[in-house]
């Protein structure tokens, strides 16, 4: 029998690990973004609404490609909530009920549930 060694996901060097990720059985992979702090022009784990709007267009571009049964209306529900970040006062209310209502709506996407985490997050410091 083969021994196997899992090494998980490693960040090193000045990366953080903000999520868990997981991936389970032959073959398989996490696909992910390394960024280091500033880069994005984020201080303390905070994004931009600039920033969350391209989390977003992710979000999106990933319920595109699932098969989620609401995938068209949580798609039109996200970019309401892009156009209401490019607005020159986000309502940081209407944004979280946004992000919670995403977040309980894509639990089994993998992919796309760990965006709608961070994304929550984001929004939850503007």
């Amino acid at each position: 029998m083969e021994e196997r060694i899992n090494k998980g996901v490693i960040a090193g060097e000045k990366a953080t690990v903000s999520h868990v990720a997981v991936a389970s059985g032959d073959r398989a992979r996490v696909d992910y973004q390394v960024t280091e702090a500033g880069e994005q022009g984020c201080t303390g784990g905070q994004l931009a609404p600039a920033e969350i709007s391209e989390l977003l267009a992710q979000l999106i571009d990933g319920l595109h490609r699932s098969d989620h049964p609401d995938r068209e209306d949580l798609v039109e529900f996200a970019e309401d909530a892009r156009e209401e970040l490019a607005s020159d006062a986000p309502r940081t209310g209407k944004l979280r009920r946004v992000a919670r209502a995403l977040v309980e709506a894509v639990p089994g996407i993998a992919g796309v549930a760990s965006l709608a985490v961070t994304i929550e997050e984001a929004v939850r410091n503007l």
